[in-house]
């Protein structure tokens, strides 16, 4: 989830600042701490960091240093717990901002469209892991479901686990997320390694399909693949939708993040990569360990703002790190992974000098 109230109000700051205009970092800064909410949203729990890929675009397969933990149930359930869903109003509000301030309508199917429509509304249920390959993800989404919340999670679909995934299915499962990088199994396994193949890949998702239908499950499918900027990227993007055409699916060509680690040289097409960065205030990233970081992009757990094994969501979105972290991208703190490798616009980066 983001905070989709926060969006809406500081919508007009951010277009004159994207737009140019040189405003002061004090009416800058007081309206962003005014709009922003003293309830924490959370935008992803990352339920394990556990993963049997070998992704060339992922920071994991070659940077990843801490150690490897799949987050414990009652830190879970804890977690589950401070949160709350965006009711029916504010929700109708927001797809109605959407439309009249991005011009995407509800019925889209593209990046852009996903980003705006499905992630303000769910947890993600994953980070730098497979959600998988934790044994107690179809618990962690029956949680969610019956705490009113929208659950989901993109995972490598080599690693499904039919009878696994079917539970999450019959939770309650919001939205499900297989990334494929060709139909090929040579070039899927020199993307993705070796443990990845895309024919058994694709005989397991049409099988889930057919369940899917026969059960009424309310589960979305969404396929999407990276754009990497390979020689054969248009081609292999249309092959894969060519052979799930007609099917009950979401699919799109989704953007590279992370070019500070592997730089593609191509241009995002992603609407959030291209604003300044909100993350500070909109919403909070919880690492399988239980630690409180600055984002999803943050692997290695750089910038820890608390411990949500021993804190409140409240006591860590209120407490003195997030302030003096949402103080650095004023600052443009130099030396932190913010300033140093992101790719991200930061706020301060926008103000008028001094």
């Amino acid at each position: 989830m983001i905070d989709i109230m926060f969006y809406m109000q500081v919508h007009n700051l951010k277009k004159r600042l994207m737009a140019g205009e040189k405003l002061s970092r004090y009416y800058a800064e007081s309206q962003m701490e005014f709009f922003r909410s003293r309830m924490p949203v959370v935008y992803n729990i990352e339920t394990t960091n556990a993963c049997n890929m070998l992704c060339e675009m992922c920071p994991r397969t070659t940077m990843m240093t801490r150690p490897i933990k799949t987050m414990g149930m009652d830190t879970v359930r804890d977690i589950i717990n401070q949160l709350t869903p965006w009711s029916d109003s504010v929700w109708n509000k927001w797809e109605k901002f959407v439309s009249e301030k991005y011009g995407i309508q509800k019925n889209e199917m593209h990046e852009n469209h996903f980003f705006l429509y499905v992630v303000p509304k769910a947890i993600l249920l994953h980070g730098y892991g497979d959600p998988l390959l934790d044994p107690h993800i179809p618990e962690i989404v029956r949680l969610m479901s019956e705490r009113g919340l929208t659950s989901y999670f993109s995972c490598n679909p080599a690693n499904i686990n039919m009878e696994r995934t079917l539970r999450t299915f019959d939770n309650g499962l919001g939205y499900i997320k297989y990334s494929m990088e060709s139909v090929d199994n040579m070039r899927h396994k020199a993307i993705r390694g070796e443990a990845s193949n895309f024919t058994e890949s694709y005989r397991n998702i049409v099988k889930l399909l057919d369940l899917k239908a026969q059960r009424n499950y309310k589960t979305q499918i969404v396929i999407t693949m990276l754009n990497l900027n390979k020689l054969y990227q248009q081609e292999e993007y249309q092959k894969l939708c060519e052979v799930f055409k007609d099917m009950d699916v979401y699919i799109y060509l989704k953007s590279q993040d992370q070019l500070w680690y592997d730089d593609t040289r191509i241009q995002t097409k992603s609407i959030h990569w291209m604003e300044f960065c909100q993350f500070p205030w909109s919403s909070m990233t919880i690492k399988s360990d239980g630690m409180a970081v600055e984002c999803v992009e943050d692997f290695n757990n750089e910038i820890i703002l608390g411990d949500a094994k021993t804190e409140s969501l409240y006591d860590i979105w209120n407490g003195e790190k997030y302030r003096q972290f949402r103080q650095a991208h004023f600052d443009v703190k130099p030396g932190i992974k913010c300033s140093a490798q992101c790719d991200m616009t930061l706020i301060g980066q926008l103000l008028a000098k001094g």
